[in-house]
């Protein structure tokens, strides 16, 4: 007897390509960028990535993305490690997918598919399953490269990456845009039961911090140094997609809500943008933004810009207070951590720490406390049927004690902080 056979599923074999395009005035610097490519593809659980690297194109080429000659090379290297997909970090036509698919016989996945598999797996709450699958739909329906039915999540994925039928084409655009009405319908009341108890937690009510940031910036760790919350924390892409709440009581007695969310990444695709603009309305809700960022990355600047175009791109208001943490010091080099913390203390409202450690949270969470900490006082208002604006603006803070209406407008009770007293005013 020889010994019994292995028929466990073979992990998928992937190859990360990253297109240095030189006529793309917006490229990202390529070597990082390989890296969080192949970050993004080790995020996925039954991939096995056995080969990574950057290819120098002058321009890319309509149908192919590639020349001919790279093509041939590439498909040589693919053959030779029994690559079953290529992940190409960056965007791919339809056209230039079915090429390079038919001539390279593998599965092409681009950035977009990659972070929507990603994103499938990941995601727990119904709402968060529900955005996932109006994004891969909405995905699915600028490409009709693969059939939406394979977009059920009968193995935690969106069927891009294996399963039945991945060599289907299916051109229903009907049947998509019914699945996506469906779905619309689904997650619309999924977003009004969560309203509901954001209305219950306005009447309490305590204020609500936001921690928002690239991903894998460390906000989970952060989250559960600062709440004793057992939250999938991973050196991971994306190890977070459901927006996390925990009451916090700070050290002066008051409670706030920590709320995680989920990270940011440049290039996010403009369907999880629009897909994910629910979960991130607790951003727009927060009274404090702490924007967290891995200080020892080397585009940390850049990912800080990632991160502050999203936040304007979701509307929110720049007057929001915000705290800007340098996360990760512990993994610097002695002098440029003495250098960055002399920095980070000559400034306002910049803070140097390693959530890992907790080196540095007692000055954050000081902070925290003064800024929340406010008085709140009661007023008596009195507002006319033409101030509706005024109105919708006091429910949207949360801050309505009361209120009658009379023959000349409405009587409204308020409790309110002397900030919101005076953008109320400034109105």
């Amino acid at each position: 007897m020889t010994g019994l056979e292995d028929h466990s599923p073979r992990a998928t074999r992937a190859w990360v390509l990253h297109p240095d395009i030189t006529s793309d005035r917006d490229r990202r610097a390529a070597a990082p960028a390989l890296e969080e490519g192949v970050s993004l593809a080790a995020a996925l659980p039954d991939l096995e990535v056995v080969g990574a690297n950057v290819v120098n194109l002058p321009k890319a080429r309509a149908g192919w993305l590639f020349g001919s000659g790279k093509i041939a090379e590439l498909g040589a290297r693919f053959d030779a490690a029994e690559v079953d997909l290529v992940l190409i970090d960056g965007p791919v036509t339809p056209v230039q997918q079915r090429n390079l698919e038919k001539e390279w016989k593998v599965k092409i996945l681009d950035r977009t598919g990659l972070i929507l598999e990603i994103f499938a797996n990941r995601a727990r709450t119904r709402e968060g399953v529900l955005q996932v699958e109006l994004a891969a739909l909405s995905y699915q329906r600028t490409r009709l490269v693969r059939a939406w039915t394979h977009l059920e999540r009968q193995r935690g994925g969106l069927g891009f990456v294996g399963g039945p039928g991945e060599t289907q084409i299916e051109a229903d655009r009907r049947a998509i845009d019914e699945a996506i009405t469906r779905l619309r319908r689904q997650l619309s009341k999924v977003v009004k039961t969560r309203d509901l108890h954001r209305a219950a937690r306005r009447k309490v009510p305590f204020p609500v911090v936001a921690l928002v940031g690239y991903t894998n910036a460390g906000k989970s760790t952060l989250f559960n140094r600062l709440t004793g919350a057992d939250v999938m924390a991973k050196d991971m892409l994306f190890a977070t997609l459901d927006p996390t709440m925990r009451g916090v009581t700070l050290p002066t007695g008051m409670k706030v809500i920590l709320s995680d969310t989920v990270g940011f990444i440049s290039d996010l695709p403009t369907q999880l943008v629009a897909a994910f603009r629910a979960t991130l309305e607790e951003v727009l809700e927060a009274d404090l933004i702490c924007h967290v960022r891995d200080i020892s990355h080397p585009d940390s600047e850049e990912q800080a810009e990632d991160v502050e175009g999203i936040l304007a791109d979701l509307g929110v208001d720049p007057e929001r207070p915000k705290f800007e943490i340098w996360n990760k010091i512990d993994r610097l080099p002695q002098e440029a951590r003495a250098a960055l913390e002399l920095k980070a203390a000559r400034q306002q409202d910049v803070f140097a720490l390693s959530a890992l450690t907790g080196e540095g949270i007692e000055p954050l969470l000081g902070a925290i406390t003064q800024a929340m900490d406010e008085e709140r006082i009661t007023r008596e208002l009195t507002l006319g049927f033409s101030e509706g604006r005024k109105r919708a603006w006091l429910y949207d803070q949360g801050v309505v004690e009361a209120e009658e209406q009379g023959e000349d407008g409405y009587a409204v009770t308020v409790r309110w902080t002397a900030r919101q007293e005076k953008r109320f005013r400034d109105l």
